[in-house]
């Protein structure tokens, strides 16, 4: 009798679940450049670089007030305090091309490596970096450093593999 009841609990419990109404979620539309994606990324990029990247990535142009099928391409700048993108769009929001700048960004780990080997006595007191991207997978990564000495200042170019250019 007292598993009766208890059965009977049970399934007083699981018939209201199934009777409630499913939810429906609005639609969600991302539109994700991937190849962008795949050629900028790097292993030790700064989170702020990273982070406007993928809005660059998932950017609609669509959704823009001046948005017209008459237009063939839109430029859209993206900036954050550390940097700024400018992007080309076409009328279906694919990314063709972009020209990144980036002030005083965290170095990755190789870069600053490099640095400290071939300029063992010198510190890095100001970097920029640079990104071209142009469609398909063409692109071009490059930091321009200024090395500090004491009163001494040099400026170096490096690439995304921490070689000297």
């Amino acid at each position: 009798m007292k598993k009766f009841i208890i059965g009977l609990f049970i399934m007083g419990l699981t018939i209201p679940m199934h009777a409630q109404d499913p939810i429906q979620l609005p639609t969600v539309v991302l539109v994700h450049n991937y190849k962008y994606l795949d050629a900028s990324g790097s292993k030790d990029l700064a989170i702020d670089v990273e982070q406007l990247e993928l809005k660059v990535s998932d950017f609609n142009v669509k959704e823009l007030d001046v948005y017209s099928e008459d237009n063939e391409y839109y430029d859209v700048f993206f900036i954050i305090p550390k940097g700024k993108i400018l992007a080309t769009y076409d009328d279906k929001s694919n990314l063709l091309r972009t020209a990144e700048r980036f002030k005083d960004i965290d170095l990755p780990m190789h870069v600053k490596q490099s640095v400290a080997r071939r300029f063992p006595q010198w510190n890095i007191s100001k970097n920029v970096y640079l990104v071209n991207y142009y469609e398909p997978d063409n692109i071009k990564k490059m930091y321009k450093l200024t090395l500090q000495n004491g009163d001494k200042r040099i400026r170096v170019k490096v690439d995304d593999h921490g070689d000297f250019m």
